[in-house]
């Protein structure tokens, strides 16, 4: 039973509305570093790490990561 009330807290504090906003601006970012030719996944994660530096520690995580997978996702798209 703890495993749930565990895993429960820990949607609780992801689905909050700062740490959403935080995925949200981290998504477009990544589409847009991602889509530039030569910046992989890493050079585009940390060319935008100094913008997590104000943030909670876990605000941040949430943000990295979903600059790492949008950022593959932006560099998949077709170059015109």
């Amino acid at each position: 039973m703890e495993n749930l009330n565990l895993l429960f807290r820990g949607f609780q504090v992801a689905l909050t509305v700062q740490n959403i906003g935080a995925a949200a601006l981290g998504a477009m970012l990544g589409i847009i570093v991602g889509a530039m030719p030569g910046i992989g996944s890493l050079a585009g994660v940390a060319l935008l790490l100094p913008l997590t530096y104000k943030f909670n520690p876990t605000t941040a995580i949430i943000m990295l990561g979903a600059l790492y997978y949008s950022n593959m996702f932006g560099g998949a798209t077709a170059q015109f």
